[in-house]
């Protein structure tokens, strides 16, 4: 038997029957009204558009980042249109979805964020643990925003001998499971703002059995005393300009050092912390790092129940982070254009919602792994991207009894894809896309007015 279409009573009211089902089992409903109550957000009239529905057109933005807002209403309200005992049903315009933009904010989206976006790997999710500790990652990238004033005046924009760069950029920093790439917390900062700064307030997001990664440039002796404060592990890069007190060497080569603060009040007080040191190079000339010697630093301090070698591999899975940037980027996003917000509060609404999507998708794909005995990074996130963006007007057709039937249908469509096994998590620091033959462009090349009525005008046969 096939599914059959959602019947809608006589005289319904558009607006409440507009769902997204497609996401509920991440996204509850119940979950988004507590948000919008807790942060003080009731629409008194509702009238063609009201705040919960315009928290899942957010959402929407994330998932249809190509498409102008307007559009992305079109998308979350194409099934139920389909179903309308009106054919010609009108939904909410530019002006609307502006408005109600502006009157959520940015807040209910962070906020729902934190409820939202959190650890999913289950001992059985392959590749999720190591030792019993679960393995997570943090790591900052930089996106460009819409080239105005506003967002300019807040985040700033970078500059160098060549001039001033094109966009002003925002500072993010993630934490993510490495098992699940799923992003369970995110900070956005002016594009000046150090790393190390977001990365300490990820911290936060930290709980017992957790074996936290992150690179040397992150390396923060009180990064890794806060980590220990909440239970946490660490597994770092160490900069070769820190030069830990060698204590003890232990049995696998690995030896115990001291490390101190570079503050000079707590150098004053003795702080130090007692850390494992393992040193390894790359033997294989055609990885990068071949014949380095890479030294990192860790918390598991007994040799024997954490190897050097194992951990020396391990370290590698913080790889896992530059490719939940590149979905983002790359699939998600198709970031060859800015954030489109043209003001720093839409920016953060733009971007949060932005992650919210990417949760969902890297949830649903769990689901799937889960479902099929599968390593979630054999699944396709491009093609999971995909069906979860046509499955959003399929579940609005829905009868709500085969919701749960349609759903574990999206899931095998979601497992079919498979990727073959995960390469090697080393990469070379390279780009393919350095420079440009154009010049650049420059303010007196904005809004260039040429006092002509055509341009035959400016045209001579020679």
């Amino acid at each position: 038997m096939g599914f059959r279409l959602r019947q809608i009573e006589a005289g319904s009211k558009f607006i409440q029957h507009l769902t997204v089902d497609a996401l509920s089992q991440v996204v509850p409903n119940d979950v988004v009204l507590a948000v919008l109550e807790a942060e003080g957000l009731k629409t008194k009239r509702e009238r063609k558009l009201n705040l919960m529905v315009m928290v899942y057109v957010v959402i929407g933005m994330g998932l249809f980042p190509t498409l102008r807002i307007g559009n992305v209403m079109n998308k979350l309200a194409k099934g139920l249109r389909y179903i309308w005992e009106d054919p010609d049903i009108a939904i909410p315009g530019d002006s609307a979805l502006s408005y109600r933009r502006d009157q959520l904010g940015a807040r209910p989206i962070v906020e729902l964020f934190r409820r939202i976006c959190r650890p999913i790997a289950t001992p059985e999710t392959p590749g999720a643990f190591l030792f019993g500790l679960r393995g997570m990652a943090i790591d900052g990238t930089t996106e460009d925003v819409a080239d105005s004033p506003e967002n300019v005046a807040v985040y700033g924009r970078h500059s160098n001998g060549r001039g001033d760069a094109a966009y002003p950029q925002i500072q993010g920093v993630y934490l993510v499971e490495c098992g699940t790439r799923a992003i369970v917390d995110a900070g956005f900062w002016p594009c000046h703002t150090s790393e190390r700064v977001g990365g300490f307030r990820m911290l936060r997001s930290l709980t017992e059995g957790m074996l936290v990664m992150w690179d040397r440039g992150f390396h923060d002796f009180n990064m890794i005393v806060e980590a220990r404060k909440r239970n946490a592990h660490v597994l770092a890069r160490l900069p070769a300009h820190v030069q830990p007190k060698r204590i003890e060497t232990l049995c696998d080569g690995s030896y115990l050092a001291y490390l101190y603060p570079s503050d000079y009040q707590q150098k004053k007080r003795g702080d130090h912390c007692l850390v494992r040191i393992i040193e390894y190079t790359i033997t294989h000339p055609d990885i990068p790092g071949y014949g380095e010697t890479h030294r990192l630093v860790t918390t598991l301090l007994d040799p024997v129940l954490y190897p050097g070698l194992e951990l020396a591999c391990a370290y590698h899975e913080r790889w896992e982070i530059e490719l939940v940037i590149d979905e983002i980027d790359t699939h998600q996003r198709l970031s060859g254009r800015p954030l489109r917000s043209k003001t720093p509060v839409r920016i953060i609404q733009e971007l949060y919602g932005l992650l919210i999507a990417h949760f969902i998708v890297r949830f649903l794909m769990h689901q799937a792994a889960v479902a099929h005995s599968l390593d979630p990074d054999r699944l396709s996130f491009s093609h999971a991207l995909e069906l979860i963006r046509d499955a959003v007007d399929q579940f609005q057709q829905t009868i709500k009894e085969q919701l749960d039937t349609l759903h574990q249908r999206l899931l095998r469509d979601i497992a079919a894809k498979r990727l073959s096994k995960s390469r090697l998590r080393s990469n070379p620091r390279v780009v393919k896309r350095k420079m440009s033959k154009f010049q650049r462009k420059r303010p007196e090349n904005h809004f260039v007015t040429i006092p002509l009525d055509s341009f035959a005008q400016a045209v001579a046969l020679i």
